[in-house]
């Protein structure tokens, strides 16, 4: 049993049973949709992790990581060091690409 919610009821214009794989059924259901139910695409940017620069992440962070080390803080202010390394090491050594 297949249940199919619609947002707008009026967009249904009909629903077809066509045969499917083995002893299963596939709905096809017409729906008619309106500029307003399209959404715009946002182009994001992604990390492309598995081409990351490896040996040059681990430099920098080791880098970073014995300097910050020794520094008596506040946790708040820890995190928030810890944060920013990570985040700046991100940025150089790991590609980007947008999302489409």
């Amino acid at each position: 049993m297949d249940i199919y919610l619609l947002r707008l009821e009026s967009a249904f214009v009909s629903c077809t049973i066509v045969p499917g794989i083995s002893d299963h059924n596939g709905a096809f259901l017409e729906v008619k949709w309106d500029e307003i139910c399209r959404e715009s695409k946002v182009e994001r940017i992604v990390p492309v992790y598995q081409k990351t620069d490896d040996l040059g992440f681990q430099t920098f962070l080791q880098e970073k990581f014995n300097r910050w080390a020794g520094n008596d803080s506040c946790l708040e202010a820890i995190w928030k060091s810890y944060k920013d390394i990570i985040v700046e090491c991100i940025k150089r050594y790991v590609p980007q690409k947008n999302s489409e």
